[in-house]
């Protein structure tokens, strides 16, 4: 098997007994690998304290691929590739030994000092590492450096702003890769596409013909294991800021003059610049918050969040968020952005609806029947695929309307196995494409939107919990879109069908 794709490159892991290490990396890494897009001079360092020696490392990245990949019979050789660095992330001892290894790795398997460092760790050791690197000589290399970074990218405007300044005192702008994982999935990639390659949408997306667009992104899960940090941030930091806020500007951005990093970052940022402003008494007009109760999923009787292991009792973090988000300028003036999301929801599901403006005037309205608008679905995960919902005639003598679906599935009609969104991301950075992940402009605007509603619900005392898990989210979430003359599109009777 002959590896070509991605330059070769030494990827130094920190965290790399992490469980986003083992569910997602290692997997991401050897699926690259096997299908030949990861260059035959490669290595991976592990960084982490857990471990003992390169034995253990290897042990522990088989039992991942096992586990959460796809393992193969050149399992051995692939791992043969990964070596280990007990690490104290404060030490400059530390840096110094890992550089004598890195150096050597740098020999061994002609990687050109190609160097990607990624932090899969706790976000409070983001800055320390990267000052590190530089400090203690891990940068200085004649070959490409790049900095991975998992979210969140601080918890506000100030601290994001403080940790940006000490990772560009050792990486410059293009050096630096924000992971959304997102910006990774296959549809949300395809948000361009559909928008750019077919003149059946793009003449039609503006405010003219479109009506509303709600984006839903919905889990039947509670906080697991991720209560102590959860509890700190709530569904607004973990899930707006970020992923949210990164799906409503591919759908509102202009096109691009050409598909690179660079005009595709700045078309995004125009529209972040453009989100209508509003003062501390209007946010209860744009954002609803939510925290769930006690409830049965799966007929299965689920506690409450402030009953959950390691969360405040009297814990006044929303688990859920519901906004409308107005674009104020040319193309968009007048539409509603809808978005919700949340924990222990009624139905798993990351969707995008376009519902279209009525016709003038309904030619088959008969009996006191309406006719459906028409729908873009865009489904983003569990399923894979897009839905238009169009009108036919009903068969028959009369001349009677029915609604249709218009179905494309990845998986259950194309049959075709979507990469992960990690593999995809990580064949990115190596190959020094940076357009699907965040530049701090995104980042530091997100944030000044975000933090005037987190400071305001932080002065002020929730009715919580308001909603049961099992649900769709709090009234008031519906209530939000009934006020302007829309109801939340059920995510259920939205689902790919595959008989269609």
């Amino acid at each position: 098997m002959k590896h070509t794709e991605a330059p070769a490159s030494l990827i130094l892991l920190f965290g790399a007994t992490g469980d986003l290490a083992k569910r997602k990396l290692y997997p991401s890494i050897y699926n690259l690998y096997k299908k030949g897009l990861l260059s035959d001079r490669f290595a991976v360092v592990g960084v982490a304290r857990r471990l003992k020696d390169d034995d253990d490392f290897r042990n522990w990245v088989k039992e991942s691929i096992d586990t959460f990949g796809n393992s193969s019979e050149d399992l051995t050789e692939f791992i043969s590739h990964f070596y280990y660095q007990s690490h104290d992330v404060t030490d400059s001892e530390s840096y110094r030994e890992l550089k004598n290894l890195v150096d050597c790795l740098d020999t061994t398997y002609h990687l050109d000092g190609n160097r990607i460092f990624y932090l899969a760790m706790s976000p409070e050791f983001f800055g320390t590492v990267a000052e590190h690197l530089k400090e203690d000589g891990l940068t200085d290399t004649k070959g490409f450096k790049r900095l991975v970074i998992e979210k969140p990218f601080g918890h506000d405007l100030p601290s994001a702003i403080n940790l940006n300044k000490r990772i560009r005192s050792a990486f410059k702008e293009n050096e630096v890769y924000r992971i959304d994982h997102y910006l990774g999935k296959e549809m949300v990639q395809n948000i361009e596409v559909i928008r750019f390659s077919n003149a059946i949408f793009e003449p039609l997306w503006n405010n003219r013909y479109i009506s509303n667009i709600q984006i839903t992104s919905s889990e039947t899960l509670g906080v697991e294991e991720r209560a102590r940090y959860y509890d700190k941030n709530g569904a607004l930091r973990d899930m707006l800021q970020n992923h949210m806020m990164q799906i409503v500007s591919l759908l509102a951005m202009e096109p691009p003059i050409k598909l690179t990093t660079d005009e595709i970052r700045s078309e995004k940022v125009r529209v972040l610049r453009a989100l209508r402003p509003f003062k501390n008494e209007e946010i209860d007009q744009y954002f609803v918050r939510g925290q769930y109760g006690e409830g049965t999923i799966n007929n299965e009787t689920v506690p409450a969040y402030r009953n959950e292991p390691n969360v405040d009792p009297e814990s006044n973090t929303e688990t859920y968020v519901a906004g409308k988000f107005m674009i104020d300028n040319f193309r968009w003036a007048g539409v509603p952005f809808y978005i919700r999301t949340g924990k222990r929801m009624d139905k798993k599901s990351t969707k995008i609806v376009v519902q279209f403006k009525d016709i003038p005037m309904n030619l088959y309205y008969k009996n006191g029947s309406s006719l459906n608008p028409n729908l873009l679905v865009i489904h983003i995960q569990p399923e894979e695929g897009i839905t238009l919902h169009l009108n036919v005639k009903k068969t028959g003598q009369g001349m009677e309307t029915n609604p249709v679906k218009l179905n494309f599935s990845n998986k259950s009609i194309d049959g075709m196995n979507t990469p992960e969104a990690y593999e995809k991301l990580l064949f990115d950075c190596l190959r020094g494409d940076a357009t699907n992940f965040t530049h701090w402009d995104e980042v530091a605007l997100s944030w000044r939107f975000v933090d005037q509603i987190s400071e305001v619900w932080a002065n002020q005392k929730a009715p919580f919990p308001n909603y049961a898990a099992g649900t769709m989210g709090p009234k008031a979430a519906d209530e939000l879109l009934e006020k302007d003359g829309f109801f939340w599109w059920p995510v259920a009777d939205l689902d790919v069908d595959e008989n269609c």
